[in-house]
């Protein structure tokens, strides 16, 4: 990835200061707040410790630390950083780390609702928790191993390609971009939009089914099916937002950044870049009932009594 911070300080009158500074600080306290929730709710209640759940789970903790990251993006859209070269090249590090983590998650995300749609009789052999752990700590781990090698010269000696006291620039090799863009956008979408479009086709089939069949016999297999279609339907939800909110950043990182946008409009790439991350948990509570109630009993101090919580959040509305 390429640096999209503008090479000049950029001048604003003290009226867009103050909003932008608002605006970005909100929107990283309440990514931070809400992410937290998830974290606290899907860790607290062990019922809650499912497969898709533990998926949910990795991507709320990498938005956590996106959303606390935010702050510092501040400083990088007026381009006048004061944290020294050090934390310069830290930020930008722990920066690709989430949002690949971000990314990966995602992937494991669309896979696991692949197999629950696609899948279903083999879906509680094939994903469980440990496979599930397995996966996320793989996921993580080839993040910072990926990004150790991408930004290695950055890291070792920060600051070696700032022009001018208080700028914050990390320059990635060419062929380290390419490969670092092919890895954390090209192939993820061309993957998650192969199998979205797969699960899509599935989805449609069992719509149909469900509508033309009526044997008693069946009722409980189609409210299972009714069941995965409307967590298809909400996963979808957050794949559809990720892909709009990353693809501005990639495009412009593809391009060339700065020679292309203006300050502003990279400015707004960064800040859709970051929303993403609050957008997640915004999802979840329209979508998931017990999200929703786990964060009602989270909220009003009820989740000492662990079994009656546990019965509240799974109960169904």
């Amino acid at each position: 990835m390429f640096n999209l911070t503008p090479l000049m300080r950029i001048v604003r009158s003290s009226s867009v200061s103050v909003l932008l500074d608002v605006s970005l600080s909100s929107v990283s306290v309440l990514t931070v707040f809400l992410n937290l929730l998830v974290i606290i709710a899907i860790s607290h209640f062990r019922k809650l410790h499912t497969p898709a759940n533990l998926l949910l789970l990795s991507l709320a903790v990498s938005d956590f630390f996106l959303g606390f990251l935010m702050i510092f993006q501040m400083l990088l859209i007026d381009n006048c950083w004061f944290l020294g070269a050090l934390m310069c090249s830290l930020y930008f590090y722990l920066n690709y780390i989430f949002t690949s983590a971000s990314i990966g998650t995602i992937i494991l995300i669309s896979v696991d609702r692949y197999v629950a749609v696609c899948e279903p009789l083999q879906y509680p052999t094939k994903v469980t928790a440990d496979r599930v752990k397995i996966c996320v700590s793989l996921c993580w781990v080839i993040c910072v191993f990926f990004h150790t090698l991408i930004l290695k010269e950055n890291l070792e000696l920060p600051g070696r390609y700032n022009s001018c006291l208080g700028e914050c620039v990390v320059v990635v090799s060419y062929v380290g971009g390419i490969v670092d863009v092919s890895v954390s956008f090209i192939g993820p979408v061309t993957v998650i939009t192969i199998m979205s479009l797969r699960v899509f086709v599935v989805a449609v089939s069992h719509a149909h089914s469900m509508r033309s069949h009526v044997a008693a016999a069946q009722v409980s297999q189609f409210a299972t099916n009714k069941s995965e279609l409307k967590a298809f339907r909400t996963v979808s939800v957050v794949v559809v937002v990720f892909i709009v909110c990353i693809t501005p950043y990639f495009c412009v990182t593809i391009v060339g950044g700065d020679a292309v946008l203006s300050a502003s409009s990279i400015a707004f790439v960064m800040f859709l870049f970051f929303l993403n991350s609050f957008l997640n948990p915004l999802i979840y509570a329209l979508c998931y009932p017990w999200f929703r109630k786990s964060i009602k009993l989270i909220v009003t101090f009820q989740i000492i009594d662990a079994g009656s919580s546990e019965a509240n959040v799974l109960q169904k509305e």
